[in-house]
């Protein structure tokens, strides 16, 4: 592995592993209403496109880096598009009466 891989491949973690907390945040508080609905979608688009150029061009940590990311991402989108009563009602049936 030369010095060019090495980059791509800690850049790759460093870029997938940055939304990780922001999405960790917002499944726990069940709060989106600071999160730019524009924004994560610029950025859903951008990693299904990188998803597209690491597969046409067999390059594995773009592809694998870019496809967690693209989840990540979604996540976050399904979190804010789905209206929070429909959020409870999902939460009240996986989250068994105490």
């Amino acid at each position: 592995m030369d010095t060019i891989q090495i980059i791509g491949l800690l850049a790759a973690v460093l870029t997938t592993a940055a939304n990780i907390p922001q999405t960790y945040k917002i499944i726990k508080t069940r709060s989106t209403k600071d999160i730019s609905i524009v924004t994560y979608s610029m950025l859903m688009i951008g990693f299904v496109l990188w998803v597209v150029y690491g597969f046409s061009r067999n390059d594995y940590p773009v592809l694998i880096a870019n496809s967690i990311s693209a989840l990540v991402c979604a996540t976050i989108l399904f979190l804010k598009l789905i209206p929070k009563k429909a959020l409870n009602k999902i939460n009240e049936k996986v989250t068994p009466d105490k």
